[in-house]
């Protein structure tokens, strides 16, 4: 394909710390770093633990203890970290621990680059690294033994963590290993890739579903949140924000009915250098709940800035301008010769398709605690993007960034929301103002009106087949905020195809699909006004929640208008001619095995039901898990959908941790589902509308549809599971709503009103 993906892997990600904000981050002073409070002890205290790697230690008691260096957000990453180094390390699960990394500068690994979770990429993007850790400690603890065993190390056999010498009888355990100190082993960069990696018929760990390791302390509460960190003389932020979502400034602050509530102690206006944030004031008292009294009483004017009066409408009447303007945007695809293709077809198709506003909502509400010891700063808060938070709290505090010390907490929920660190500025600038100790934790209606929000999105496509009902081209425009862009990330971006400078290819993802078509142009274009107005974010499946919903729609679309059968005609557009990588195929696959288990065509279904297919290949092309789904849906006449049943297979190649993947495959599915028919969020008059889970409403419980999964692990390199599903579901439902009723819907979320008005049409 004519076009350039700018793939994040373990070759390129290490770009990002040369070229933006943290830059500094990763040189400098190795600060006095501690263990975060409750998740395990800092490796570098214990001088007579064996480091075979940055990322685990074994102790004299045999525990190894495995660093994370990805946010756990209740998806066990940290766990299996830890499961991909005891397969070829050769511990006993029962001796593995685990740890969340700080922002030492020894974590800035070269091979796994820069903290950041996200994309689905942590299990994909660390299998090998962590795969080849392991096995470095197993070597050097093998020649260790044989040192002080006097025997061959080739003749010694390593299992639960214990290295057995069969011929004299002769064992050590890993702890009498490191006591003896005789494991002292080292590897080269070229060293550890020359190491030889077990087959996937070889594993013993791999594939099996182990305890994981987080859930004792998470159920009995003694893991640490955010929320949980507790310092020595803390006191409470409450924040004040501005009607608008962004570009308020702080007019006035009267604070005199602030000075009453028991234990205040001073209204903070931020000063954010970082553009983090706008318009906002931290009330600070001794509690929290002083804290919120104080801030409720805060008499606050603004100035609303330049995006007081923009809208929900307003923006996709921008979107609509922007997409008819030729010049528009850069090309991500372009292949062939679509306006040419399209004025000879048979038949041309043309659609439009939108999402709206989504709120990620994470239940854990956004928190951070920032303290001042001497020159350094130490923050307290469960984060996404170690990397970039480091250097926005240095921005609030005007420091450098090697003088922030970031303390990594689990993450109640994350999604994408902590990918951003403005819950770290009230924090740090008020804990300067007062000079003390700060939490500050958001009120649900702070989150959901401040949220780095998934952006409205408006996507225009045409598509032309030919008298045989042969997909011959499709051009596609995707109109957003850009989310990547806002960042500051020059090396996140990627170059567009027509040479008109960087794209934001994390909005466009996905519309570079595996199906055949010999004529095939994608133009991302950045809605300005969207960007400005409600600076987005990554919410969990990225581009392809909204770039999916319009391709496998029109894919739909297209098989209708030719009279074929869309699971079919979808087949038939799977050829792999032009892929040589075989992702054609696997879909293909993929998709065959959602309809087979879903007994797609084999049921004949009551009047008003129907299923509907989709299949992607998410995250992003380059590294894509195969994705299809079958739903199931019953549509009442007045327009009403019920989803019966959605049947979703994956192909994730090597499975780690088998039950964690089908957990994670059914609640990207339930997701999906969200987003597809409940969830909305609106701007007006600048700001969003939704202020709670009464007018922000996800999937109830007893809105739960069967759910289905059946997960492909063919041995191939081990792909991402966490966001993919979300991406199918959508599409599915809209066009199994078709099959069951004939209404074509195009709008995220799906309404009975708009249900009923397609029937009628």
């Amino acid at each position: 394909m004519n076009h350039h993906v700018k793939k994040i892997t373990p070759e390129t990600s290490d770009l990002s710390r040369r070229t933006f904000l943290v830059g500094t981050a990763a040189t400098g002073l190795v600060l006095g770093y501690a263990g975060v409070p409750g998740v395990g002890e800092a490796l570098a205290a214990a001088p007579a633990n064996f480091e075979p790697s940055v990322w685990y230690a074994i102790a004299p008691d045999g525990l190894v203890t495995v660093t994370c260096g990805k946010a756990d957000m209740g998806q066990h990453i940290a766990s299996t970290m830890a499961q991909i180094v005891c397969e070829e390390l050769g511990a006993k699960w029962s001796d593995m621990r685990v740890n969340l990394a700080s922002n030492d500068p020894k974590f800035n690994d070269p091979v796994l680059g820069a903290q950041i979770t996200g994309g689905s990429w942590s299990t994909m993007m660390n299998f090998d690294a962590m795969s080849r850790a392991g096995a470095a400690g197993r070597m050097a603890l093998t020649e260790g033994a044989a040192a002080a065993m006097g025997v061959p190390s080739g003749e010694l056999a390593v299992r639960d963590s214990m290295i057995v010498h069969a011929k004299s009888k002769k064992q050590m355990s890993f702890a009498d290993v490191v006591k003896s100190g005789k494991a002292t082993k080292t590897f080269t960069p070229d060293e550890l890739k020359a190491i030889k990696l077990k087959a996937p018929e070889q594993y013993t760990m791999i594939g099996v579903s182990v305890p994981q390791i987080d859930i004792p302390s998470k159920t009995n509460g003694t893991a640490k949140y955010g929320i949980d960190v507790m310092i020595p003389g803390m006191v409470y932020g409450a924040v004040v924000t501005p009607p608008v979502r962004y570009g308020a400034t702080v007019k006035a602050v009267d604070d005199s009915a602030a000075k009453k509530v028991p234990g205040f102690i001073k209204a903070v206006t931020l000063d954010d250098k970082t553009q983090t944030t706008t318009g906002w004031v931290v009330a600070v008292a001794n509690t929290y709940a002083n804290a919120k009294k104080a801030a409720a009483a805060l008499k606050v004017s603004y100035d609303g800035g330049p995006n007081a009066k923009v809208s929900s409408e307003s923006l996709l009447d921008e979107a609509k301008r922007l997409q008819k303007l030729d010049d528009s945007g850069q090309f991500f695809v372009k292949d062939g010769d679509p306006a040419a293709a399209l004025g000879t077809a048979a038949k041309v198709l043309e659609a439009e398709y939108t999402t709206s506003i989504n709120i990620h909502a994470p239940m854990e509400p956004m928190n951070a605690t920032a303290e001042f010891k001497g020159d350094i700063l130490h923050i307290y808060s469960g984060n996404q993007f170690a990397t970039r938070s480091g250097a926005i709290a240095a921005g609030a505090a005007g420091i450098d960034p090697k003088f922030v010390v970031m303390h990594q907490m689990w993450l109640g929920g994350g999604f994408g929301r902590r990918l951003d660190a403005d819950m770290m500025v009230p924090a740090v600038q008020a804990a300067k103002a007062v000079g003390k100790p700060v939490k500050v934790i958001y009120t649900r209606e702070n989150d959901m009106t401040m949220d780095f929000s998934r952006p409205l999105t408006y996507q225009k496509v045409k598509a032309g087949v030919d008298g045989d009902g042969k997909l011959v081209a499709l051009s596609h425009d995707v109109v957003s905020a850009w989310p990547t862009q806002r960042w500051g990330i020059p090396d996140f971006l990627s170059p567009s195809v027509d040479k008109k400078g960087p794209l934001d290819a994390f909005t466009v993802n996905g519309s570079d699909f595996f199906y055949t078509v010999p004529n095939h142009h994608v133009r991302a274009i950045k809605n300005e006004m969207a960007h400005s107005a409600t600076p987005s974010g990554q919410l969990r499946s990225v581009a392809p929640g909204w770039t999916f919903w319009a391709v496998e729609s029109m894919i739909d679309e297209i098989a209708a208008a030719a009279g074929k059968d869309p699971a079919q005609y979808r087949i038939s557009l799977l050829d792999g001619a032009g892929n040589n990588d075989g992702g054609a195929q696997r879909l293909r696959n993929t998709l065959l095995a959602a309809m087979g288990l879903a007994g797609y065509g084999t049921k004949k279904l009551p009047k008003g039901e129907g299923m509907g297919v989709a299949c992607v290949s998410s995250q992003e092309r380059a590294t894509a898990s195969w994705t299809a789904c079958v739903a199931h849906v019953a549509v009442a006449p007045s327009g009403e959908v019920t989803v019966k049943k959605l049947t979703v297979a994956t192909d994730v190649g090597t499975q780690v941790h088998p039950d964690n993947i089908r957990a994670q495959v059914e609640g990207a599915a339930l997701w999906g589902l969200s987003l597809a028919l409940y969830e909305k969020a609106t701007l007006k008059d600048g700001g969003i509308e939704q202020t709670n889970f009464d007018g922000y409403t996800p999937l109830r419980m007893s809105q739960m549809p069967e759910v289905a999964v059946a997960v492909i692990a063919n041995g191939e390199k081990a792909t991402g599971v966490g966001e993919p599903a979300v991406t199918v579901v959508a599409p599915a439902i809209g066009n199994a709503i078709f099959n069951a009723s004939g209404a074509r819907v195009r709008a995220l979320p799906i309404t009975a009103e708009a249900v009923k008005g397609a029937m009628k049409a």
